[in-house]
């Protein structure tokens, strides 16, 4: 009998909750998969999304992401608790519950998903490159290509701690880059404050807002999630794990979302303040490039710097979690594996071929989470109705409060996508 509260396979077979660790560094042994997830939500279409939203309508958009990441800590929590409890991920439960036709057809959708947020990322890496360089957007995305690749080489079932702890430490880099500038340029508290109370300011804004929540609560986070938690923790998914092992593992997956959400919404809300109090009024802020120039001019070229360098790291730490989501999501729906570096050649060429051809990076980034928030549906409606379950979750299926609080997630997205179709299809939008 395997009891997973005393062996973890990165602490070497040794128990980091019982023995000679206390139970805080038990506690602190068992976080890291939420963080490497929450690498998704601070990528480089959060950059382009919040910072857009900041500079054409200041703290208007505020409630979105609190709202956005409100939503992202449920599904998350959720995706979690469904790996440890069933040791499989959300692809593969999915694999084993569609007809074939029916399982090739999502994996088509949730690959389109998965190669617009590859885009995003490594087009964001390689203006980070050309901002702090002057390296070319082609050159900078097969450079941010190959830098990931390296991080993937680390990542497997046997190295996952190293891969988390590389990406914890990206993530730290992303947070002192995108709030640094916060400290000099201090947003206004009442305009924050009106910021939460929910409204759009005509098409545009519901465009931006569905860019938002699409780079907020990202579908293939919460396909990879599942997986990340049962590599690490249920690395051998067919022995029995005792119910009180699973419930602390439980435990500590929620204080580990919680914790790493908290992170990402904090970096994703003050890159919509440091927006709205910097480049608000000032011409050319609707691209990253301008932003990334008005951000210098207004609080420093040093300030300038560390954006840029904190724009680096969130290309080059997403890049890396998305290729092995992507990963994921083929082996679970198709039973097919290719490696991943063989994955991240090919889903590199259309980031290529798009910066070479002259497209828009910051456009092309803003489209790629709007196509982020249509997949949304596809992944949270299975979500809920697996962990809602209880032949397959036991006791550990959802209770009525959250499953109230899922399905309201679930309508929400669903309502502001049909208002997008509808701006977008009738013309309204962008006038």
């Amino acid at each position: 009998m395997l009891h997973l509260a005393e062996q973890d396979p990165a602490a070497g077979g040794r128990s980091p909750v019982r023995g000679r660790k206390g139970p805080r560094r038990a506690l602190l042994g068992l976080l890291g998969p939420a963080f490497v997830a929450a690498i998704a939500y601070v990528d480089p279409g959060n950059v382009a999304a919040n910072l857009t939203a900041g500079a054409q309508f200041g703290y208007l958009l505020v409630w979105v992401l609190v709202v956005a990441n409100v939503v992202a800590v449920l599904v998350q929590y959720q995706s979690a608790k469904l790996g440890i409890v069933t040791g499989r991920s959300l692809p593969e439960l999915l694999g084993e519950r569609l007809r074939p036709g029916w399982r090739r057809a999502f994996w088509v959708q949730a690959e389109i998903v998965a190669a617009a947020t590859d885009l995003a990322e490594v087009v964001g890496g390689a203006v980070a490159l050309y901002l702090l360089f002057g390296l070319p957007l082609p050159l900078g995305a097969v450079v941010v290509g190959g830098i990931s690749m390296a991080l993937l080489a680390m990542q497997s079932r046997n190295r996952q701690r190293p891969f988390e702890l590389v990406i914890m430490g990206l993530l730290a880099i992303i947070t002192v880059g995108f709030l640094a500038g916060l400290f000099i340029s201090p947003p206004d508290p009442s305009g924050v404050l009106s910021g939460l109370i929910p409204g759009f300011r005509g098409p545009d804004t519901v465009l931006l807002a569905a860019s938002m929540l699409g780079a907020t609560v990202m579908p293939h986070a919460i396909y990879v999630h599942s997986a990340l938690s049962r590599d690490r923790h249920r690395p051998d998914r067919h022995r029995h794990v005792p119910q009180h092992a699973v419930e602390r593992l439980v435990r500590a997956t929620r204080w580990d979302v919680i914790a790493a959400l908290a992170v990402a919404g904090i970096v994703n809300i003050g890159m919509l303040l440091l927006a709205a109090s910097t480049l608000g009024g000032v011409e050319g802020t609707d691209s990253i490039e301008g932003a990334h120039a008005a951000i210098s001019a207004s609080l420093g070229p040093v300030v300038g710097v560390v954006f840029a360098v904190g724009l680096l790291a969130s290309g080059l730490a997403s890049t890396s979690v998305g290729c092995y989501a992507g990963g994921t999501i083929m082996e679970g729906l198709l039973k097919i594996r290719i490696p991943l570096m063989l994955r991240r050649l090919l889903t590199l060429v259309p980031a290529v071929v798009l910066l070479a051809v002259g497209f828009d990076p910051t456009w092309a980034l803003v489209l790629s989470q709007v196509v982020l928030s249509f997949g949304i549906p596809f992944v949270l409606v299975p979500l809920v109705v697996l962990t809602s379950s209880t032949p397959l979750m036991g006791g550990f299926v959802d209770r009525l409060p959250l499953r109230i609080a899922s399905v309201v997630s679930v309508l929400l997205v669903m309502a502001l996508n049909l208002a997008l179709l509808w701006f977008t299809f009738t013309g309204a939008a962008g006038r």
